[in-house]
């Protein structure tokens, strides 16, 4: 097969040309407007784009890290006007920790024996 393969078959094929002078206008505006990125692009050093990448990630991990923040906040000034989501949050703390020491100290005879520990909450 002797036959080579285009790789960007829409780099090498010009579009069709749009009928309407409106569609014509537009058409040369957009290709003006690719030319002129292309244009910026080729003047800026080789790492600016690599750079530009890391700086808009670095910038959305910070506001990341402040905006969980300011939901700990909320949810902690949430808890400090309404006892009873406080108690709750607590409940629920406690429930997740207990669950995770039993798993641990849990013997196999407890299973089988029927005499497992059972918890049960009271509003």
């Amino acid at each position: 097969m002797a036959e080579e393969m285009n790789t960007n078959p829409e780099e090498n094929q010009e579009p069709e040309r749009p009928k309407t002078p409106l569609e014509q206008f537009l058409f040369h505006q957009r290709r003006a407007l690719e030319e002129t990125g292309k244009a910026l692009e080729s003047l800026l050093p080789p790492g600016f784009k690599a750079h530009t990448q890391a700086a808009g990630s670095e910038f959305a991990s910070g506001f990341r890290v402040l905006i969980d923040a300011a939901i700990d906040e909320i949810k902690n000034a949430s808890e400090m006007e309404d006892p009873e989501a406080a108690a709750r949050a607590e409940q629920e703390r406690q429930a997740s920790s207990n669950l995770a020491s039993d798993d641990d100290n849990d013997d196999d005879d407890s299973a089988s024996s029927g005499k497992g520990k059972i918890k049960v909450e009271v509003d």
